[in-house]
């Protein structure tokens, strides 16, 4: 992407090299009224064109919702989409954070943006097709084609289009492509994809075509095809928006005996299609925010406000970018004659030099603060405001630039209304800058730095520049900002890049452990005390309130569940340990989660991969009565008959039976052919099982069966580790065990007991699901061979549980098949919950 930038700059320089920014800026204010008009109309037509982008592929999806939800949504996706190519702020994202609370699935928002994606193409191979078609000697001249091949490439387009209405409209079954399965979307909608289509992007093709000059102006029809053709090399670059991309190949394509009036109508385009509705989504996403800190009237204001609130850190991050980047383009170009002359009556010379420095620096001030911001840093927050009141301040003492002040303040206002969402406490000098970070900031550092010394080219360089101070000096004050912020970001990454690596994790040490054990005594979630089994790496948090624990194999750091500890020290602890894991250069992922943290993990720019379902028994509603419970009931009075009985060993008393526990557990080992586990459950140990009290099955006297017990705090949730079975254990000795556990449980006023999870469990079975369900369903049904999946569920779906997801959040796309092979090889095959029934 940086290439690509720098290429565009060269070409335009060398277009622009004879004229004087003052001369594109004079063609701008030009442009005649009707055509400013024209081109705003056209914008708005295209952009409500937009937003049935989202309507048709909703319907596509099976998920329709009112136009009045849906339009703010496309409005703001589009609209911070078409400025931004940041990764968080693409249309899938954006949807997935805008669209989650009306209830869409992750696989029901990429199924609308492969819809809306579909369809932009469409639309733009139909527009430039027909270009092709229809023009062919004046559009292929633009294209450096010859006639005949611009009209056979039109025919080909076209036949490509004819060949997708011909498969959406009357193909009946779906299509394979890859590991996706695509079901055609009839053709109703493919008629109303190519009729949005083309109308978005010949809607968008006007309000650029109304403002070119008058020796530029081309027939519509010819200046589609350039305008298409323009679009996707902006698409194919990633540069932000397509920043000077669009304009390049504009430049290059459109006859035209004027550049700088050329430019100038790019430039007026740019401000209405591009910053205008940026600025509205900024009004829209701002008013709802207001409406959520007056006080709820009803239910359906609440709705209304609860909707847009999950994008508030990417949109005011991306705002916060603009701001930066407008103040550093502001420092760089020269002030309006008018305003200066009355400041210089006003203001002594020293603090128009100094305020026009801080303008410049502030500006990069928040560019970095930008990334803090994404990540819900509190600290990035506060001096984010800081910086935009001091920027306001800057922008009318150098120069009474009170339409950037009024931007500024308007920024800082949708700031303050999202302030709720910058809740995380971390240190700035902590922030790591990635290569894309870096990539945007050198970005708009050398636009900035190109438009100021296009603006001051007739000013002859000299030494003496750099030490001319007065009001009229534009040239020497554009020299001094431009040098000062490059050092300082060469400053900043700088540091980001040499700071010394964070140290090797290493195993905790038993104080390490007891820290962890004061976590789990208060926490709500019994499987948290397998972090006492010492094999993992802990990371605290939160005044050791919290820790997270994880084990490293490969590339791949994977957390074990959600974070232990409060909800409010989670955040915190998942974005040090993406830092952590970045600092290292490896994959962040997350085995084992709950639905509560997915906010937390999609905030991360992780994908969720469902792995299966955990059940969990309500031990207030258990009870041995009804028919199906007969099995129970059986097995628990032949145990009797067998002289089979049950206690619980509190921990005191562990080591008295360790031996008869060692020799049961040798016995299960052997029999089953297994080596013992680790990571998701634990392993027999005497310290550790030391730890935990202890279920024991008796026969006759004889200790033939145990369990040790994970018991979570406040007394929630009360679930089993370690299950073994000795040769003279009687067959139902574990419907046995887990009657009686359930039953103490429900004695002793724990709320839940957890069987663990049922791997590949509850996968989604729709035919455009993902591969990975799609091959976890098959494998679930037909995978008895390798590993007893469906007899899994089915034996603890006799205890009738309610059944709830567990992810794995982790990068996702080329790097999933890899992640799931280090999980796999870090289990071995063992996931908590994964029993097998002993041999009668």
């Amino acid at each position: 992407m940086l290439g690509v930038f720098i290429l565009v700059v060269l070409l335009l320089d060398r277009e622009l090299r004879a004229y004087h920014l003052r001369d594109v800026l004079a063609a701008a204010r030009a442009i005649a009224p009707d055509a400013l008009w024209a081109a705003v109309g056209f914008t708005a037509l295209s952009y409500a064109t937009l937003t049935l982008f989202d309507v048709l592929g909703l319907r596509y999806a099976g998920k329709p919702l009112p136009y009045s939800r849906t339009a703010p949504t496309a409005l703001i996706a589009y609209a911070f989409a078409h400025s931004f190519s940041l990764a968080a702020l693409t249309g899938a994202a954006i949807r997935y954070r805008l669209y989650a609370p009306s209830g869409l699935t992750a696989v029901d928002v990429a199924r609308v943006s492969a819809f809306t994606s579909v369809t932009t193409g469409l639309g733009i191979s139909l527009l430039g097709g027909l270009a092709l078609l229809l023009a062919p000697t004046v559009t292929g001249s633009f294209l450096r084609l010859h006639a005949g091949w611009a009209l056979a490439a039109g025919v080909l387009v076209l036949a490509g289009i004819l060949a997708y209405i011909a498969w959406g409209a009357f193909a009946r079954r779906a299509t394979e492509f890859w590991n996706w399965r695509i079901e055609p979307p009839g053709g109703r909608l493919v008629g109303l994809q190519l009729m949005v289509g083309l109308a978005d992007l010949a809607f968008s093709a006007a309000a650029l075509w109304v403002l070119l000059p008058g020796p530029a102006t081309v027939s519509f029809a010819a200046f589609c095809g350039a305008y298409a053709a323009a679009i996707v090399v902006s698409l194919i670059s990633h540069v932000p928006g397509g920043l000077g991309v669009l304009e390049s190949v504009l430049m290059l394509t459109i006859p035209h005996g004027d550049p700088a009036g050329m430019l100038g109508a790019l430039l007026v385009y740019r401000l209405i299609y591009y910053l205008l509705p940026l600025l509205a989504a900024t009004l829209l996403f701002a008013g709802q925010e207001l409406a959520g800190q007056i006080p709820r009237q009803g239910r359906k204001l609440a709705q209304a406000t609860g909707w847009l609130q999950q994008g508030t850190p990417q949109i005011l991050g991306s705002l916060v970018f603009l701001a930066g980047a407008l103040l550093l383009v502001s420092g760089a170009t020269p002030g309006i004659d008018s305003r200066l002359a009355t400041l210089r009556d006003v203001l002594p010379l020293p603090i128009l030099e100094t305020s026009h420095l801080a303008g410049s620096v502030i500006g990069l001030g928040l560019l970095v603060l930008a990334r803090a911001l994404f990540e819900r840093v509190n600290a990035a927050y506060h001096v984010t405001v800081a910086l935009l009141l001091a920027g306001a301040a800057a922008s009318l003492l150098k120069g009474l630039d009170y339409e950037e002040a009024l931007v500024l303040g308007l920024i800082l206002f949708a700031l303050w209304l999202g302030r709720r969402q910058f809740h995380r406490r971390a240190s700035l000098w902590d922030e790591r800058f990635s290569p894309g970070w870096t990539v945007n900031l050198l970005v708009v550092i050398g636009t900035a730095a190109w438009i100021g010394f296009l603006t001051h080219k007739q000013v002859p360089y000299s030494n003496d520049l750099w030490w001319t101070f007065a009001s009229d000096a534009d040239a020497p004050r554009m020299l001094r900002a431009t040098l000062l912020v490059s050092l300082l970001a060469a400053v900043v990454l700088l540091s980001s890049l040499l700071r010394p690596a964070q140290p090797e994790p290493v195993l905790p040490s038993a104080a390490d452990l007891e820290r962890a054990r004061r976590v789990i005594a208060a926490s709500p979630v019994a499987g948290a005390s397998v972090a006492l089994t010492g094999d993992k790496h802990l990371l605290f948090a939160g005044g050791d309130r919290a820790f997270l624990m994880y084990r490293i194999t490969g590339r791949s750091w994977i957390a074990l569940g959600d974070p232990v500890g409060p909800r409010e020290c989670w955040e915190e602890l998942a974005w040090r340990f993406r830092e952590l894991v970045d600092e290292h250069g490896g994959r962040t992922v997350f085995y084992e989660v709950s639905g509560d943290g997915l906010p937390l993990y999609l905030d991360l720019g992780l994908t969720l991969t469902k792995l299966g379902e955990e059940a969990r028994v309500s031990l207030a509603d258990f009870s041995l009565e009804g028919r199906g419970r007969a099995e129970l009931r059986s097995a628990r009075r032949r145990a009797e008959r067998d002289g089979v009985t049950f206690e619980i060993v509190m921990p005191p008393g562990v080591p008295a039976v360790m031996p008869e526990l060692e020799k049961i557990s040798a016995q299960w080992l052997e029999e089953k052919s297994v080596e013992e586990k680790g990571f998701s459950l634990g392993f027999f140990s005497p310290g550790y099982l030391a730890n935990f009290p202890l279920a024991l099955v008796r026969r006759q006297g004889t200790p033939v069966a145990f369990a040790n017990l994970w018991a979570s705090g406040g007394r929630e949730e009360l679930s089993v580790d370690l299950m073994r079975f000795g040769a003279d254990a009687p067959h139902g000795a574990m419907d046995f065990l887990f009657t009686e556990l359930l039953i103490w449980g429900q004695a002793q006023g724990y709320a839940w007991f957890n069987l663990g999870m049922a791997p590949l469990s509850g996968l989604e079975e729709h035919p455009l699901a993902p591969a990975w369900h799609r091959v976890g369903n098959l494998v679930f049904r037909y995978g008895e061979h390798f590993y007893n999946f469906s007899g899994l569920r089915r034996y603890k779906a006799k205890f009738d549980p309610v059944w709830q997801p567990r992810y794995l959040a982790s990068p996702g796309g080329l790097a999933l098949p890899r992640v799931l092979l280090d999980v796999s090889t870090l289990i071995s095959g063992g996931v908590r919950g994964i029993w097998s029934r002993p041999s009668a």
